[in-house]
């Protein structure tokens, strides 16, 4: 199946049919829930803040935001898909624009920002064109540039993105930190079909630490390969982060611990746990 990115610009693409699609199909929103949710962790905000939602579709992410306590305002380059989210009463203010050609907001304006399965739309230029075209280059400066300028000093942004090839993740990842981000990528599911990458970005100043690995070290669920002192030619840190793998012992440890505080009966602890069994002829 191909991507949506190399069929047709987002604006076209997402037209009245699709947009009502993706909105209702039961898959969608729970993957969106979840990735949103997992952008709020790694925002880890103090309190309830306001926060950009790029990309933002038919409001999908930003119920998550509304039921966790946040202000927000949205914009999307789709005008059907903000026509669903208007029908849905959607908490947030919501904003027709191209994020390709800059956030139009005035500096420090929002606590945060967030975005899921959008940015990567930039990688083509408006005409659909290849990610080697210099118009997508630009769009991707404008984009972070504008992002950098619209986030309050010490302020965090969570970006969570498919990128079709290494291409493109360097491409994304360079730009923002041209842009003046402190920068680091979290991946999830890594090596299956459900990978997903986040860039996790901050912006200079505050009280708050820049390092990625800071953020996520004492995170359930997550495994820190720290390479100090090596960084990638896109200029992130090339320390791996990683989600702990589905099946294996610390995964199994940790569900049967959050059953036992469950009240639920789960078998004991052994030196077998989470052992793959040999096939026996």
């Amino acid at each position: 199946m191909s991507r949506p990115e190399d069929q047709l610009p987002p604006d076209l693409f997402y037209n009245d049919t699709e947009s009502r699609k993706y909105t209702t199909s039961s898959r969608i929103r729970n993957i969106q829930s979840q990735m949103t949710h997992r952008c709020l962790e790694l925002l880890n905000l103090p309190g309830p803040s306001f926060i950009l939602d790029i990309g933002c579709g038919s409001g999908l992410s930003g119920e998550i935001l509304t039921d966790s306590g946040h202000t927000w305002i949205g914009m999307d380059i789709s005008a059907s898909m903000l026509a669903v989210a208007l029908d849905s009463d959607t908490q947030g203010d919501l904003l027709l624009a191209d994020m390709g050609q800059g956030i139009p907001f005035r500096p420090g304006t929002f606590d945060a920002a967030v975005s899921v399965s959008a940015i990567q739309w930039l990688c083509n230029d408006e005409e659909g064109g290849a990610e080697t075209s210099a118009p997508a280059a630009l769009r991707l400066a404008r984009f972070f540039d504008g992002l950098y300028m619209s986030i309050r000093r010490g302020g965090k942004a969570v970006c969570q993105f498919y990128p079709k090839n290494e291409i493109q993740k360097t491409m994304i990842c360079s730009a923002a930190v041209k842009a003046g981000f402190s920068a680091g990528l979290l991946e999830d599911d890594p090596e299956t079909k459900n990978r997903k990458l986040y860039l996790v970005l901050t912006v200079g100043g505050g009280d708050e630490r820049k390092d990625i690995t800071d953020v996520v070290r004492n995170m359930e669920g997550v495994e820190v390969h720290d390479s100090r002192g090596r960084s990638g030619g896109d200029g992130v840190k090339s320390g791996r982060i990683t989600k702990e793998k589905k099946g294996g012992k610390k995964w199994i440890l940790r569900k049967k611990e959050q059953m036992r505080k469950q009240g639920k009966e789960v078998g004991r602890d052994s030196k077998f746990t989470g052992r793959k069994r040999r096939i026996q002829f």
